[in-house]
């Protein structure tokens, strides 16, 4: 598997692996992940639309305090991407993160601590709703919860998160616009933010785009979009009409020159679902493990040790 190749030259150190196992209502769902370091257990969940190669800068430092675990979301990198649900409930964020528990339980960690970038994020929140009693602690990368941010919408934020927008349309319609030049469109998205291509290594660059060339990969994209302004949304608003709140430490940080610090008020918005919350803005836009990486080792061995 070439990305888990690349991987390995970046990560020195870390062994690569593929687990499968039966969903009851996916079939057979395999997830990739790489391993390595030892101490207690931190799982790495990347965002859109990107896997998990976004930690080549942090992993290899973090895992001389932890034993790192840095997986594909399904529909991502080298996990399963199966074709969406007429509700998209397989991509919700409910499944994603029951990937990820299954996951940790099948290499023998029963709790965790948790660091979710962008959609990563978005999986690593309703898996800490979900499944309490196995994340010890939870770091989320600029984001605000998905209900806020929706319910907050403005032009500003429409017109900045256009792809939010976009990707949620009926198949196959961005499957086909964005399938037609994936590089145009890479280039457009991911480029016109705060730091440009220039934060991104060529092999990991590369990765990206031969990613979202894959129909099936491009597919299970829209389909988490899907998910986020549908199903996801019904979750959330269950939670919030129930009054649960995360219980465990929650740790927001977002980047100065992001979007997020332009329109939201993370700390506010996670003090409604989250009881015990601190955090910050970095001096980055929104790819901070890779804009970022040494602010990223910090606030991370701070929060988690």
């Amino acid at each position: 598997m070439k990305e888990q190749r690349i991987m390995a030259n970046i990560i020195n150190g870390f062994s690569s692996g593929e687990w499968t196992y039966e969903h009851p209502n996916d079939g057979e769902i395999s997830i990739a992940y790489q391993i390595a370091g030892q101490g207690p257990a931190l799982l790495l969940l990347h965002g859109f639309p990107q896997s998990k190669i976004i930690w080549h800068h942090v992993a290899p430092l973090l895992s001389q305090h932890f034993t790192v675990i840095a997986s594909d979301l399904r529909g991502y990198g080298e996990s399963s991407k199966p074709v969406g649900n007429f509700d998209h409930s397989n991509y919700s964020k409910r499944s994603m993160a029951k990937d990820q528990v299954e996951l940790m339980k099948h290499l023998g960690f029963d709790q965790f601590y948790l660091l979710g970038h962008d959609r990563g994020g978005r999986v690593s929140h309703r898996l800490a709703a979900d499944h309490p009693n196995h994340v010890k602690k939870l770091m989320v990368l600029d984001i605000s919860p998905t209900l806020a941010m929706y319910e907050q919408t403005n032009m500003r934020f429409a017109s900045g998160y256009w792809h939010w927008f976009f990707l949620i349309q009926q198949h196959p319609i961005p499957e086909t616009m964005i399938g037609a030049d994936v590089e145009f469109f890479m280039k457009q998205f991911m480029g016109g933010r705060h730091a440009g291509l220039s934060i991104f290594e060529t092999s990991c660059w590369n990765e990206y785009v031969n990613a979202m060339k894959n129909p099936a990969g491009l597919h299970a994209m829209c389909e988490d979009y899907r998910a986020a302004a549908s199903i996801d949304l019904e979750h959330d608003r269950v939670d919030l009409a129930a009054g649960k709140k995360l219980q465990m430490p929650l740790r927001v940080l977002w980047g100065e020159h992001g979007l997020v610090n332009q329109c939201f008020n993370p700390m506010a918005d996670w003090s409604k679902v989250a009881l015990v919350v601190s955090g910050k803005t970095v001096p980055s836009g929104h790819y901070i493990p890779e804009e970022a990486p040494s602010v990223l080792f910090d606030e991370a061995i701070a929060f988690f040790q």
